[in-house]
């Protein structure tokens, strides 16, 4: 069974073991060195109130998490809000997004986002799946913004309009 709950410090190794897998094998994000965990904590410390930081946790292990971040800095951008999500490498195809996603969301609106942003790296299907699933709707690109692995990547856009509650 997968819980989701508010991440605590505690859940930091796990999560930088998840991050630092995506940073050496994925283009998920355009990180190219591991992150140390005194750069994580930094990371963490940015969440909190207004944007959360959530886990996932099966059989007492983290498999994944996922956190709003500030879209931009200038205030008429404060109802907005920009998604992640990591899930472990063992827990693909498993339902963590989904779960993750799902609790995020209702956050999100809780927290009175007016509309959540992803940015996905093209070819990234399952993460284009997940968004989808949820109402999603694709509104652009930016074409080669990141070089990883020996590649251009591009970087597709997703966005989500929460009901008023």
């Amino acid at each position: 069974m997968i819980r989701i709950r508010d991440a605590v410090i505690d859940d930091l190794p796990a999560m930088l073991d998840i991050y630092n897998y995506a940073i050496r094998n994925l283009v998920a994000t355009f990180d190219l060195e591991e992150q140390s965990l005194e750069q994580r904590e930094v990371w963490f410390y940015k969440h909190g109130e207004n944007y959360p930081l959530l886990v996932a946790e099966s059989e007492g292990a983290i498999i994944g998490y996922c956190c709003l971040s500030s879209f931009r800095e200038k205030p008429a951008y404060a109802k907005t809000t920009e998604l992640s999500i990591y899930v472990s490498n063992e827990a693909h195809g498993k339902g963590v997004g989904t779960a993750l996603m799902a609790v995020i969301l209702q956050r999100a609106a809780q927290l009175g986002f007016h509309t959540v942003i992803s940015g996905i790296v093209g070819g990234n299907e399952a993460s284009i799946a997940l968004h989808k699933k949820f109402g999603f709707g694709f509104i652009g690109q930016f074409r080669e913004v990141g070089f990883k692995f020996g590649d251009w990547q591009d970087v597709h856009f997703y966005q989500l309009l929460l009901e008023k509650k």
